[in-house]
């Protein structure tokens, strides 16, 4: 079964290469394309969808105040041109957020979240070992959510919030990266950054100047390389 899905954007060439990419996936069906939020609103009201890839910057109503006007149950992929509003898009649960231009590998990565069944884990039986999973705050009304270690990609500080990259999302935290390293075991996790800290086992390559995971390339900070390139030394064969 296909996720009905329509493009609110007020930009054609942005419009287009979004049309061509949902042609060539077939667990999208594109039921609609909107250059007014308005008319995107009216046919959201009367239509049933399941996905709205929703630019931001657009004349009368923004992407992110239609996010927080439309049903719940519509899943938002943001795509837009400014990374400012990452934050802010990701505290509105979205499935992913998109800057553009925007690759197909990187659209399909984010629709690809749709179609993933949470993966069930069990948490470590052994009562002296440490938990294998973390419960993070994800909102101020006391909700947490749980995310296993070994799913965690890095983490990034954003001021006074972190973002942990996890295999499958991200999810974004009003706390400060000290606190989170507190938190990770210091085996698996290495601080690489003043503002990023990276699972080892999720690297796939490193130079001189910066880890690369899941084809992100992150900075290593002249703060933190010894001991980052220590921790390496000891594994290399």
């Amino acid at each position: 079964m296909a996720f009905k899905c329509i493009i609110v954007d007020d930009e054609p060439p942005a419009t287009r290469i979004l049309e061509n990419y949902i042609g060539k996936v077939n667990f999208l069906e594109k039921v609609g394309v909107f250059n007014d939020s308005l008319k995107a609103l009216e046919f959201l009201n009367k239509e049933s969808v399941d996905v709205i890839f929703l630019d931001i910057q657009m004349p009368q109503l923004t992407g992110l105040q239609i996010s927080k006007i439309i049903s719940k149950d519509i899943k938002v992929i943001f795509t837009t041109a400014y990374p400012d509003f990452a934050l802010e898009g990701f505290e509105l649960n979205a499935v992913d957020y998109l800057l553009k231009p925007i690759a197909f590998e990187r659209f399909y990565q984010a629709v690809s979240k749709l179609n993933s069944e949470p993966k069930i884990e069990v948490s470590n039986s052994n009562n002296n070992a440490a938990p294998d999973f973390l419960f993070i705050k994800t909102d101020g009304k006391n909700k947490f959510q749980k995310v296993f270690l070994n799913d965690i990609l890095y983490v990034e500080s954003l001021q006074n919030y972190v973002c942990i990259h996890t295999i499958r999302q991200q999810i974004i935290t009003h706390s400060s990266l000290k606190n989170v390293i507190e938190s990770l075991p210091s085996t698996n996790f290495i601080q690489i950054h003043k503002s990023y800290v990276v699972s080892l086992q999720h690297i796939e390559s490193t130079d001189n100047f910066s880890v690369f995971i899941n084809e992100k390339e992150l900075p290593i900070g002249a703060t933190f390389k010894d001991a980052f390139f220590d921790e390496i030394d000891q594994n290399k064969i």
